[in-house]
């Protein structure tokens, strides 16, 4: 398992972070640290849940600016 951050724009609001991460525990097999303003932590196992974590945000209408790993 691996930590990433997400900055994420597009977020505005307590709507705005109860959709991100609603979208984050649609996703299979990661571990949602923290979701705030602009920025979600997740543990991952794998590259493929990173991507799966992308769409996921994606689909939820934010755009994921940066991942950073560690």
């Amino acid at each position: 398992m691996q930590d990433i951050a997400i900055t994420i724009s597009g977020m505005s609001c307590g709507h705005c972070l109860n959709a991100v991460n609603r979208a984050l525990g649609q996703v299979t097999g990661i571990e949602i640290k923290s979701v705030r303003m602009g920025r979600a932590e997740v543990r991952v196992p794998d590259a493929d849940a990173t991507e799966r974590v992308r769409a996921a945000i994606g689909g939820a209408g934010y755009r994921v600016e940066a991942v950073q790993e560690g």
